[in-house]
Order: C-alpha cells, then structure tokens, then sequence
C-alpha cells in the first residue's frame, strides 16, 4: 500500500481539480435514471378502442361497458364500418376495435354462441399481445356472467364452478412496471459511467505523456492499476447511493430486502466495472478509442444480455450461456432479487463470487497487458 497510496493521492488531486468533470459523473446517472424510468414503461393502460355496434341492444351496450369499466379501455369514437376502423388504425389514433353484429343479443337470448370480433394493431407486438389478453379475459368475465344468468333463466338456483382459478402475484403484486426496471437500471446506469470514467483517466496520462513517470518510478503495474481503481470505485459508489436514494425516496420502488447487503454487494459491482475501464485503457492509446471501446463492451451488452429488458430465457441456449460472461447480468439478478423478492446471500453467493472474481481477473490481466504495453 506504501506504493498504491501516492498513486491515489495523485489520482484525488486531478479528480478535484476538474469539479466539472466530478460534477457531470455524479449528476448524469440521476438524469439516466429520470429518463428510463419515466420513458421505458412497460405498462399497458388506456388503449384506444374503436367501438362499431351493429347491435344497439342492452346486451351489446353491456359488453361494451365490460370494456371501459376495467380502466385499461378508452373508448376513442364510434364507428358504423370497417372503413373508419382501418383510417384509424392506420393513423395510430386507435390501437384496437370491437365489432358487434347485428344479432349479438338474439343469440345470446337463443342460448346460442355470440360472437365478437377484436382488431388489435400489431405494430408493436409486446402492446399487441397485452391488449388481446385483456381482451380475453373481459369477453371470458362477460361469457361466464351470461351463462350464470342463463341457468338462473332456466331454474336452476345456484352455479357452481367445477374449478376456480384464484390468482396471486408475489413480489410485485401492483405489476408495475417501474418496479421491475428501476432494480435493473442499478446495473445499466453503473455500467455505462464508472468504466468510461476509469479508461479516460489512464488514456488521458497517455496523451499528456505523464505515464513516463509511472513507467521510471518504482511502482509495480498491479499496484498502479489499484490506485486508479479505489477512487473511481469511491465515485462510482457515490453514483450508485444517489441512483438508489432516487429510486426509495423519488419513485418509492418497494425494497423489501436488506438494504446493508445491497449496498456491499453493489461496493463488488462497482469496483468490477471500474476495473473494465482500466483494461480498456490497457488496450486503447486515445480518449476517443477508450471512449468507443467502452461503450461497445459495457453499455451495450448491458442492455441487451443481461436481462433488464430482453428476457434470457427466450434467447437461444448459446447466448443465454453467453450473458454469464457480463457482470450486469449478475447484478440485476442480486438487485431484483432483493429489491423485490427480499432474498439473502444464500440465494446470491453465486453471482457475488463471479463478480468478485470476475474483477481480480479484469485487474490482473489489465495489469498484465499494462506491462506489456509500456515496455
């Protein structure tokens, strides 16, 4: 440590001596944290809905109603033909349309099957496939009230259900979506600042032409990479207690785990992306390539195999082993599994030691190839 500290001083005073720098690190995952979790809302509600009855009737009416009263409809105008639902759909001023025939209540009256027809734009599939499930669920709540109704008609005096399905959701029972992104984006915001951070520090000692000095003084390449490591670790540390104050205190995202445990296996997340900076700038002489490196190796597979949107299970076998080699895969499942399931370490040991070593081999090898390089 004799060694790493002047290393580190040195590293604090450069730090303070750019406070806009410091500023916009501290600052910017806050902003990114207000941006996706305001604009990435998985949530379906107030889908436009074109109504055409052909019908007209109390029972037609009453279906109708079924839509509306479940909050997730919105009635956007009525229709009399297929012309008019498909200007509208065109123009995305509707998502979905409902379609009465003429003889819905004489049916329904005649015991028979009355049928409905749905249109739902497909444009968007997740949207889609929502408003269809809604869709059913309301046409099987309307279905099931005229069929009691019907056997009340017929004399029985009570209907009893052979099976009755009575739903829970646990961890997050408002099914929320903010609830399921914001955990995640403990891990996408940490890895998009903190590796960047680290990568132009030691890219920018390259330009100046200051790294000489490390090259003839007697500090080891291990230790130098240390003393660049704790600092941006206590930053990026600092970034992720801002990030998560938001989230409890802005947004009331439900933790309902230990937070103390939360924050030390967050302290080997962030030291792990720091890390990956510092190879990065093992491998890049200019702040313009570390820069692009660094984006390319951390913020993209961040979003795209760890799981914060695209589930791993629908991906092929292949790269779903592929998403264990990116640490924010690891960490949204620690983040989610005690911000919303409340689980303790004897579920996450495995995640936090391949965190753990995952960042001794990014360091040894950044100072391995550091070495090298400088020769």
């Amino acid at each position: 440590m004799k060694l790493v500290l002047p290393v580190l001083k040195k590293e604090a005073r450069e730090i303070r001596r750019d406070p806009y720098t410091l500023g916009i690190a501290l600052l910017l995952p806050l902003i990114m944290l207000l941006l996706f979790a305001y604009a990435l809302n998985l949530d379906v509600a107030a889908i436009k809905l074109v109504v055409w009855d052909q019908d007209s009737s109390p029972e037609s009416r009453a279906c109708v109603s079924r839509y509306t009263n479940t909050g997730y409809f919105h009635i956007y105008r009525r229709v009399t033909g297929y012309r008019e639902i498909y200007e509208l759909i065109a123009q995305g001023k509707a998502s979905a349309a409902l379609i009465i025939p003429p003889d819905f209540s004489q049916r329904i009256w005649r015991g028979e099957t009355a049928s409905v027809q749905t249109l739902v734009d497909g444009s968007f599939p997740p949207r889609a496939e929502i408003a269809i499930n809604y869709a059913k669920a309301v046409n099987e709540a309307y279905a099931g009230e005229l069929a009691s109704s019907q056997i009340q008609r017929m004399g029985s005096i009570t209907l009893r259900e052979a099976v009755v399905a009575e739903p829970r959701v646990w961890y997050n029972p408002s099914l929320k979506s903010q609830n399921f992104i914001i955990p995640g984006l403990f891990a996408v915001i940490l890895m998009a600042f903190p590796p960047l951070l680290s990568a132009l520090a030691v890219t920018r000692e390259k330009e100046r032409g200051s790294i000489q000095q490390v090259l003839i003084s007697p500090v080891r390449p291990y230790e130098y990479m240390l003393g660049k490591l704790l600092p941006y670790g206590i930053i990026a540390f600092a970034e992720m207690l801002i990030v998560v104050a938001a989230a409890l205190f802005w947004f009331r995202i439900p933790f309902v785990g230990s937070l103390l445990l939360f924050m030390s296996m967050a302290l080997v997340y962030v030291l792990c992306t720091v890390s990956i900076g510092l190879l990065v700038s093992t491998l890049t002489s200019t702040q313009v390539a570390a820069m692009l490196m660094s984006i390319a190796l951390t913020v993209m597979p961040a979003f795209v195999f760890s799981g914060f949107i695209y589930p791993i299970f629908n991906m092929p076998r292949f790269f779903q082993a592929y998403t264990y080699a990116f640490p924010a895969r690891h960490f949204i499942e620690i983040s989610r599994g005690i911000a919303l399931k409340g689980v303790g370490i004897e579920y996450l040991w495995p995640h936090v030691m391949m965190l753990f070593l995952y960042t001794l081999a990014v360091v040894g090898l950044a100072s391995v190839l550091f070495r090298k390089r400088m020769k």
